[in-house]
């Protein structure tokens, strides 16, 4: 029974049918709302918003050299947000990507730092499989605690993120200690076999772009084409339907940590062969949460991810210059992300439900 308060109160109501036009336009007006809201903030912060705008949105575009290093972030987000997309169309909420990043690198960096001499083209190709392999193996910890013990995965993998960070920090203050670097916590720097190629010269762009991208559209032909894709898919969208169809939930739940893992330890093996050229604590940057926020954005689809991790990667960018020219606290450059997300899912909201008014519900037809 309503109060007289709540009898006045608008109600969500699911749509039929969600307008595809409206799902297109949801992405640019979540970004837009949050550029907006975050401009105020500025201005309340004693920033000048036009340079702030400008550092942030503009110059990751005007030159090559900004730009390429847009690329170059874009590529792990892409292959984690991929990953963990399709985990999420399943409704397996993988939130630990940032420790199965984490494994990756260190499984990758394991064949430089224990055979810090061998030569070959064999090492970097082995090492991303190590890596994929790694991150694998992590989040298959929290598929084991979900199917076995019905545990939480959101909670299980968000907590296995922390174990990792210490695993890394202790690997590179003990056994993994470069003797020669100073007592800095990091590994020895990697022989020059050990490194993913560059795509393009003059940059630090390398070929883990081409096999993000290249996975984006496998992702899209598993998700679109397959039959183990649909069964994911209904197992996200119906659980009964499935489980009347005979679909596995504990396979669903298996394959989806699985990809996850595989991507995020893919991604991080690429940034410790790549950019980096050691393992350092610094490798653990904020990737794997970010890449949610990606997903998101990109309206759990793999084409919608490619254009909103180039969007996030452009933040990344962004954010850095404008720390520089525009003096912006890191925070607040973290905040604009926050809200990127928040705003995007109360766009979604208003996609699939409409605001039903109760005078107007149950007004008599004329």
């Amino acid at each position: 029974m309503s109060t007289p308060t709540t009898a006045f109160l608008p109600t969500l109501v699911r749509r039929e049918r969600a307008s595809l036009l409206a799902t297109l336009i949801a992405p640019p007006a979540a970004l837009a709302v949050a550029t907006v809201v975050n401009l105020g903030l500025y201005v309340l912060m004693g920033r000048d918003p036009v340079a702030v705008l400008h550092a942030m949105l503009l110059e990751p575009f005007l030159s090559w050299a900004s730009f390429s290093e847009v690329l170059l972030k874009a590529g792990p987000l892409l292959l984690i947000a991929q990953g963990l997309a399709i985990g999420f169309r399943a409704k397996v909420f993988n939130i630990g990507a940032e420790g199965q990043f984490i494994l990756g690198a260190i499984f990758a960096s394991s064949i430089p730092v224990w055979f810090p001499q061998a030569t070959g083209q064999w090492i970097w190709p082995l090492m991303l499989l190590l890596g994929a392999i790694g991150g694998a193996l992590w989040a298959s910890i929290t598929a084991f605690w979900r199917v076995r013990l019905n545990a939480s995965e959101i909670l299980v993998s968000l907590m296995l993120s922390l174990v990792a960070a210490q695993l890394l920090y202790y690997l590179l203050l003990g056994p993994w200690k470069d003797p020669a670097g100073f007592n800095f916590p990091q590994s020895v720097m990697f022989q020059y076999d050990a490194m993913v190629p560059i795509l393009f010269p003059g940059t630090r762009v390398n070929v883990s772009l081409i096999l993000a991208v290249v996975l984006s559209l496998a992702a899209w032909v598993f998700m679109q084409k397959s039959f183990t894709g649909y069964k994911l898919q209904v197992g996200g969208l119906a659980p009964r339907a499935a489980g009347y169809a005979g679909f596995s939930e504990g396979r669903a739940i298996w394959l989806s940590l699985l990809i996850g893992g595989f991507a995020a330890g893919l991604a991080g093996a690429a940034e410790v062969a790549g950019p980096l050229g050691q393992l350092q604590r610094s490798i653990s940057t904020g990737y794997g949460y970010a890449a949610i926020i990606v997903a998101y954005l990109g309206g759990l689809h793999p084409i919608g991810i490619i254009v909103s991790a180039m969007v996030m990667a452009v933040l990344y960018i962004g954010g850095d210059n404008a720390m520089v020219s525009a003096n912006l606290p890191i925070a607040a450059v973290r905040v604009f992300q926050g809200s990127l997300l928040l705003a995007y899912l109360v766009a979604v909201a208003f996609v699939r439900y409409r605001l039903e008014w109760p005078r107007a519900a149950h007004r008599s037809p004329s």
